[in-house]
């Protein structure tokens, strides 16, 4: 069903296609980008002390990916009819993993600018979405995948831990933007950057906050380039996402020579020409922090 690269998306358009699922009552969606293959239920090798939303292992064309049970890591009731269920196949963060799920629906296109952040409304899920789709008079939401798999390992998310294999360092008084989503990396991200000496950072929530942000200190004439020294971006992100965000400030006169590095869990060999077609000036796959501060290094000290 995905293996269509046709479906991928031009970069910089801010629209990305989404695959709707359901866990009980409950529809979701996963971006296209994430998504390798729609796959029926197979046996299950179960694996002793695993997390309790880990069902097990199974074996795809000699490839060992774990399989979690999104109902049971929700909170939410196993599936009334297991034989009718559904596993996705995906990869982020460089590694492979089976989700399994209720049902898989249909596939939409949609603008980025259609997606809004996440209330406190959704009983509970607010922290385990990224944002929320209204259509046909529902909601459809964006399911934080990373973080569900970092509430069962995390060692797969960033740490400060990592950043001591590079020593000593000093303090930076060069100003960093940050365009991230996820409350929980925005925080972790600052926290490992100030560990790494980059102690002023200056963090947004999506795209289009941070591209207005830097259009409004122009407004006021000041220089872009004495403001901050570097950004970091995400590419998932409600309203405007950061292949777009790239884009717009490698075409504007005053921002272009900004350099912007593609923080995110969807950089792979296959997927990295569409960060460089917006012309990012480098792209590093979540969670390796230790790159980033190197590529950091490399562009601002």
């Amino acid at each position: 069903m995905m293996n269509d690269q046709g479906i991928l998306l031009e970069s910089g358009t801010n629209e990305l296609e989404i695959v709707e699922f359901s866990v009980g009552e409950n529809r979701f969606g996963i971006n296209v980008i994430k998504v390798k293959e729609i796959l029926n239920p197979s046996p299950v090798t179960k694996i002793p002390h695993s997390h309790p939303s880990v069902e097990g292992i199974i074996d795809i064309r000699g490839s060992v990916v774990p399989v979690v049970d999104v109902a049971h890591a929700l909170g939410f009731e196993p599936s009334s009819n297991p034989n009718q269920d559904k596993f996705i196949l995906a990869e982020f963060n460089q590694t492979k993993i089976v989700f399994h799920v209720h049902t898989v629906t249909q596939i939409h296109r949609i603008s980025w600018e259609s997606i809004e952040k996440p209330g406190k409304m959704y009983q509970g899920l607010e922290t385990q979405i990224t944002g929320v789709v209204k259509k046909d008079d529902e909601m459809l939401l964006l399911l934080d995948f990373e973080k569900v798999v970092a509430d069962i390992n995390p060692e797969t998310s960033v740490h400060t831990e990592q950043i001591k294999v590079l020593g000593e360092r000093e303090r930076s008084n060069k100003h960093i933007l940050i365009s991230e989503d996820s409350a929980l990396l925005r925080g972790l991200l600052r926290e490992t950057l100030e560990e790494a000496g980059y102690v002023n950072t200056t963090a947004f929530e999506d795209g289009k906050e941070a591209y207005e942000h830097l259009v409004s200190l122009i407004e006021q004439g000041k220089e872009a380039l004495e403001e901050y020294q570097l950004i970091i971006t995400d590419i998932e992100m409600p309203r405007m996402d950061g292949h777009h965000f790239t884009k717009l400030i490698k075409e504007h006169d005053q921002l272009k020579n900004l350099p912007v590095v593609i923080f995110s869990s969807l950089i792979t060999e296959d997927l990295k020409h569409k960060g460089e077609k917006v012309g990012a000036d480098a792209q590093i796959s979540k969670p390796e922090i230790v790159n980033l501060i190197q590529t950091i290094d490399h562009y601002i000290k």
